[in-house]
């Protein structure tokens, strides 16, 4: 990504790829804070920013980075893992440019002291620390078509898990981060493809370690290990 600049990078709870929202406003409870680059950190960039409700991040996949050439074609998760689709008609992290594109909601903006420009953002799908190349104000006029056709995604039936906690919440865990883990496993982190009802997951989130298996349509958290 050499004509790219890392202009800022994201810091929240999703300190691994598995158990990310798979789409961004999945888990709209979800805080990251937006980080400015030092020689980014110059307020006059951000004049205006806080009249506009959404933005649009531009990122990179930096963890899923397919070495070697290019592959035409990908196996979308939510098609099992086995039905191949053509890369540009999914949003795989394996492509020729490893660029992701997401759409948060803008809750603060602020000045800190050391930071410079910090952004505050909800509903994010990126990971810990991922680079963002670049910020952008959503047009709900220009950038919302509800009624466009989603391809594979509208065949497929959105399934939802009830979540049960088997272990006591860690006492560190606030409220929004409770919701947020709550909305990422609901939505069945899990590769589409596994099913097996005795596997236990783990998935970092924050500072714990946070074990669960599924079994059909509930997802039973059997522990939270703290992290070194």
């Amino acid at each position: 990504m050499s004509d790219f600049q890392c202009i800022a990078k994201i810091q929240n709870d999703f300190k691994t790829k598995f158990g990310l929202p798979r789409q961004s406003g999945m888990a709209e409870h979800l805080i990251s804070k937006i980080v400015m680059e030092k020689p980014f950190r110059v307020p006059d960039a951000f004049r205006g920013i806080e009249e506009f409700e959404r933005l649009w991040l531009i990122w990179e996949f930096h963890t899923a980075k397919k070495e070697g050439e290019w592959s035409p074609t990908v196996r979308p998760p939510r098609l099992g893992g086995n039905e191949r689709v053509g890369v540009f008609a999914t949003r795989s992290p394996y492509r020729p440019n490893s660029v992701g594109l997401t759409c948060v909601k803008l809750e603060k903006y602020y000045i800190d002291k050391n930071d410079g420009p910090v952004l505050i953002v909800s509903g994010a799908d990126l990971q810990d620390g991922t680079p963002i190349f670049d910020i952008k104000p959503y047009l709900p006029y220009a950038d919302s078509y509800p009624d466009a056709a989603a391809g594979f995604t509208d065949r497929r039936q959105k399934k939802t898990l009830s979540v049960v906690y088997g272990a006591p919440v860690p006492a560190g865990m606030s409220d929004p981060q409770r919701k947020a883990l709550d909305e990422a496993l609901k939505n069945d982190p899990r590769p589409a493809y596994q099913s097996d009802p005795d596997r236990v997951y783990g998935m970092r989130y924050g500072s714990w370690d946070v074990r669960f298996r599924v079994s059909g349509e509930t997802l039973t958290v059997i522990s939270f290990e703290p992290e070194p």
